[in-house]
């Protein structure tokens, strides 16, 4: 009997330790987590590349794992530097307005550091945001094209 009481304390800190972990955010967090959010993925379909810039952290690193034509995986990087200049360039403004997809999840947040997911129109990003000296900046990025997208490039 007390083995059982045991463990039905020990579920019972593990749930509440749960609960602290994931409620460090506060709703005015949330919101400038999602702001961040869509300053990259509307600023790439805007062709504005401010609202880009404010989004990123200088030292981003956004990477794609892709297959090469021999069947081997390579990983692709990117730099903030090269994505506000894709941006600059017009890069998503090419998207037709009804292909462009924009869904923001804020899938956790603790402390000073989020996981958010995009899903876009040709691609999932998987995007680590942290809390630099106040603002919520995109630090990492980890995409995936769609399969629909994928199979238009073959």
């Amino acid at each position: 009997m007390r083995k059982i009481l045991a463990g039905i304390m020990l579920f019972a800190l593990a749930a509440g330790v749960a609960t602290a972990v994931t409620s460090s955010s506060t709703p005015a967090d949330e919101e400038a987590i999602k702001a961040t959010a869509l300053d990259y993925i509307e600023g790439w379909y805007e062709g504005d590349a401010a609202r880009m810039e404010r989004a990123l952290h200088p030292e981003l690193a956004k990477r794609i794992v892709a297959t090469g034509p021999d069947g081997h995986s390579a990983l692709q990087s990117m730099t903030a530097e090269q994505l506000i200049g894709y941006v600059r360039a017009g890069g998503g403004k090419a998207t037709p307005a009804g292909e462009r997809r924009m869904d923001v999840q804020v899938l956790d947040v603790y402390e000073g550091i989020a996981s958010v997911r995009i899903t876009a129109g040709e691609w999932v990003d998987y995007i680590h945001i942290g809390n630099v000296d106040g603002e919520w900046k995109i630090i990492n990025v980890l995409w995936e094209l769609t399969p629909e997208a994928k199979a238009n490039m073959r």
